[in-house]
């Protein structure tokens, strides 16, 4: 069997490779291995979106905290980087959502945050994992049982706290937001209202069926007509766990995470508070983050795929923003994780002190054209490509016939016989032909 945790903590379709007794086992788990390191009972911070699933899966996980001899804080339904904070608020050993963030709604997860809402490291939960098997023969009983604490000022906690990491003056501007039908849709228009903001709202009744369904950061057709019906300033679509933010303009126009990570970024550094002036990104954004960043003597680094490894880069180098261009963006001064209503918090601030629209700023970002193509290779094969001195000079050579003006990303899929080859450039006919040639090349020399 593979790693049972995946970059995101466990997920698969509910009830099914996300089973409720994986639920109960993996909440037993945890408190074992809390109550093993801390000596004593442990409390975990309990938090879920909107899902159908997400009844029984909490009932189940609770269930195997209060087994284990743990105490279970509630926070009911919200945001998944609330339950981050609200860990470290109550004083909580650990924090536990139930959520898939942006992915259909069959699909549910589990992820941990330890006491400090940072997401557990891959050895803690190789440990888990270790454990799953070996507990529940010496289980607590009497008062060493846990029992559930609901936290119910937990919003009001939560969006005070939102309130302070930026101060923002917004009244009469007008935000159109979508919540996706998920955890945001009490909290996000409650926030802006308390701001002074004119407020309008779409997709935030959630039936348990319906979150990201044609809505959301992955779906923001509706929310980009709905700006321009309203004549809204601005548009914000958060996913299903709302850790995610796209913003919309006021003509109607995409605005990803590369953009926002360039507006905030520079923001910053003209505030004096871009530490060693610098972004951190994955080698999926786009090339035009890099050059519009360069042109205001902002340095881009940037890590392999998953937010995870841009938290890591940050962490260890005192970085103070970074992110994917999906718009899952961290402010580590703020937050230990992605949040989308803070990534919205400081956008809005950069906005009002810049005293220009959304179009505007984000125009200073170019768009360069990116192509995908799959080679299909042996299987046992997939990493060979950094060993092949032919398919080497021919990533050199694309390389220098771009110069700083395209990129050259090789990728092996982890699931498939595959090597996913991107190529950035300025021209599209030209990135184009030289991504299928190379792709081509590949399949030839590790088939």
């Amino acid at each position: 069997m593979g790693r049972l945790f995946g970059t995101d903590g466990v997920r698969g379709v509910a009830n099914d490779e996300l089973s409720l007794e994986l639920a109960y086992k993996l909440g037993e788990t945890v408190t074992y291995t809390l109550k093993k390191e801390n000596d004593k009972k442990p409390a975990i911070a309990v938090g879920r979106d909107t899902r159908v699933s997400g009844d029984m899966l909490e009932a189940a996980l609770m269930a195997g905290i209060m087994a284990g001899g743990g105490d279970v804080y509630y926070l009911g339904v919200i945001p998944t980087p609330a339950v981050a904070y609200l860990t470290r608020h109550y004083g909580a050993d650990a924090g536990a959502v139930i959520s898939a963030s942006h992915n259909p709604m069959e699909f549910n997860g589990i992820k941990f945050f330890n006491g400090d809402g940072f997401k557990l490291p891959d050895e803690v939960e190789d440990d888990i994992e270790a454990g799953l098997e070996k507990n529940g023969c010496c289980r607590p009983t009497g008062m060493e049982i846990g029992r559930r604490y609901d936290m119910k000022d937990a919003e009001e906690v939560y969006i005070d706290f939102l309130k302070s990491v930026e101060e923002l003056d917004i009244k009469g501007m007008k935000i159109a937001i979508d919540s996706a039908n998920g955890a945001s849709y009490r909290v996000a228009p409650a926030l802006f209202r308390t701001l002074g903001a004119e407020v309008r709202v779409i997709n935030n009744v959630p039936t348990g069926f319906n979150i990201n369904h044609g809505c959301g950061s992955t779906h923001i057709e509706a929310l980009q007509e709905y700006v321009r019906e309203t004549g809204a300033d601005i548009g914000l679509a958060f996913d299903g766990d709302a850790d995610r933010l796209i913003a919309v303009d006021e003509k109607g126009n995409e605005v990803n995470g590369d953009r926002i990570m360039a507006i905030c970024g520079l923001d910053l550094k003209e505030r004096g508070l871009l530490s060693k002036d610098t972004v951190v990104a994955t080698v999926m954004s786009n090339l035009g983050l890099e050059v519009a960043l360069k042109e205001h003597g902002i340095k881009l680094i940037r890590t392999r795929v998953g937010d995870r490894y841009v938290l890591e880069e940050m962490k260890r180098h005192g970085y103070s923003i970074g992110g994917e261009q999906s718009g899952h963006i961290i402010f580590l001064e703020s937050s230990t994780t992605g949040d989308g209503l803070i990534t919205a918090m400081k956008l809005l601030g950069a906005l009002k002190r810049r005293g220009r629209t959304l179009s505007e700023l984000a125009g200073m970002v170019p768009d360069f054209p990116q192509v995908l193509v799959n080679a299909r290779v042996a299987n046992n094969k997939k990493e060979f490509y950094v060993e092949d001195e032919v398919i080497l000079s021919e990533i050199r050579r694309i390389e220098a016939h771009f110069d700083d003006r395209g990129r050259v990303v090789i990728r092996p899929s982890g699931t498939e016989p595959l090597v996913r080859v991107m190529i950035e450039g300025d021209n599209l006919e030209e990135v184009k032909r030289e991504a299928e040639g190379l792709a081509r090349l590949i399949e030839e020399r590790l088939s």
